[in-house]
């Protein structure tokens, strides 16, 4: 490169003179010709785009809100490959399956995210103004590493049925099974602008060698990543091919009876609509239906539930739970807590915060480190808990796509904060080999759908 290029000069140069990455093959329809945007229309903000080089640039400009340059045609089922660079760190991502609406004037539907800044969640999966993240990078162990900023990156994405996977520089990052939206446009986000950042203004994203199949199309082999299946109770092959079952029919109350009981409690559950649902009662532990059990024990698992709070709840998922504890109250297990936060005296109480929501309850309070609560939590919305209970002791706690809590079953640091809870006149506390599921009533409303469980 010439030593008189400089900033945006040398910039262009870099993308006139790097060649296409290498992209699958297959019957692939260009949905850019290199020269214009035939074909694209601007919908929503003003950011402007324009070709340069063979790619589309898109820049940041101050007040405008989120901009989109979309296809005039929809699509349902695909697989898209394309290159993205950029010149500076600005959010931005790829609209799917969208729409706009003339209601609001906005962009709706699947975004795979573009996310160059320290969070790094490049490759995961959004739902634009609606219902928020699915799949955050934090998800997939090798999202951190894989985009590189001022490089062209290949991103690919399947959208096939309601399965939606995402691929960076040929590394799966995100599986999302959903079926709200089943066709749309295809569309490049340029981000709008925080008024307190008015030095992101002028940043840009390129794309180029953007093409897409919507025949014969042959989904990539399956791949170990996390599946978030948001289709209430349904369980997908791919879950099956994992080892992932139904914890919870969605219809019956098989698999489950009341803690120290042998059938289901009569009163303070019910199921409707597909979900399984604590009554509220006076707000005391199990004092009403009483806690439930899965009849079956675990070891090492993982399971994976959605929740719904309503104003001032207060719930728990309990595991390890083995009965043999005398209580008047709830039965003694380890415990992700769900509250209420904002709206719940416990969630003062106890220590730095370890009975709040995604907590280890009176244990571990949840990672509050800057950018570890990028999802949050939203009363009255459902939200999602897994919890990963490892052979080794090792236990995690995930809430809406973050890793908050994260222990060893047994170790110094929990042996003694087990002698410093409410927890230590219980000998051999959270220690147990196996143990059953508990789902908490504290005589608040609380709904539950989706549990599922795989062993490890």
């Amino acid at each position: 490169m010439r030593k008189t290029l400089r900033g945006v000069h040398a910039f262009v140069f870099a993308l006139a003179t790097v060649a296409p990455l290498a992209l699958s093959a297959g019957p692939w329809e260009p949905l850019f010709n290199g020269r214009d945007l035939s074909g694209w229309k601007q919908v929503n903000g003003t950011a402007p785009y324009k070709v340069v080089d063979g790619a589309i640039m898109g820049t940041t400009v101050p007040g405008s809100p989120n901009s989109f340059l979309a296809t005039e045609k929809l699509y349902g089922d695909f697989i898209l490959e394309l290159e993205v660079m950029q010149d500076a760190p600005s959010n931005s991502g790829i609209q799917f399956r969208s729409e706009c609406r003339a209601s609001d004037g906005r962009v709706h539907g699947y975004q795979m995210e573009i996310d160059p800044t320290p969070r790094a969640w490049t490759g995961g999966i959004y739902d634009e103004a609606r219902r928020g993240w699915f799949y955050t990078g934090a998800m997939s162990h090798a999202a951190r590493d894989l985009y590189k900023l001022n490089q062209w990156n290949r991103v690919r994405i399947e959208a096939i049925g309601p399965s939606i996977r995402t691929w960076i520089n040929g590394e799966p990052v995100a599986h999302v099974i959903d079926d709200m939206d089943a066709r749309g446009f295809i569309a490049l986000q340029i981000h709008s602008i925080s008024k307190k950042k008015p030095e992101e203004a002028g940043r840009r994203v390129f794309w180029r060698n953007i093409r897409i199949q919507t025949t014969d199309l042959k989904p990539s082999p399956a791949d170990s990543l996390f599946i978030r299946n948001v289709i209430a109770n349904n369980l997908a092959d791919a879950e099956r091919a994992q080892g992932w079952k139904l914890l919870w029919d969605g219809r019956t109350t098989a698999g489950w009876r009341g803690a120290g009981k042998k059938a289901f409690p009569e009163k303070g559950w019910r199921i409707e609509n597909g979900e399984l649902v604590v009554q509220k009662s006076d707000g005391r532990e199990s004092q009403n239906g009483g806690d439930i059990v899965t009849e079956a024990e675990y070891a090492a698992f993982e399971v994976a539930l959605e929740f719904k709070l309503t104003k001032g709840a207060n719930s728990g998922i309990k595991y390890y739970v083995t009965e043999k504890y005398v209580t008047k109250g709830s039965a003694i297990g380890l415990e992700f807590q769900l509250l209420d936060d904002a709206n719940h005296p416990d969630a003062k109480l106890g220590a730095a915060g370890n009975r709040q929501l995604g907590s280890l309850y009176d244990l571990i309070p949840i990672n509050r480190m800057p950018g570890s609560l990028g999802v949050k939590p939203r009363l009255g919305e459902w939200q999602h808990a897994r919890i990963i209970s490892r052979a080794d002791g090792t236990v995690e706690h995930w809430l809406n796509g973050i890793k908050v809590v994260e222990y060893t079953r047994g170790s110094p640091l929990f042996m003694a904060l087990v002698e410093r809870s409410k927890y230590n006149k219980h000998e051999g506390f959270g220690l147990a080999k196996s143990g059953r599921i508990l789902l908490q009533d504290h005589g608040d409303e609380v709904r539950f759908r989706s549990i599922k469980l795989r062993e490890l």
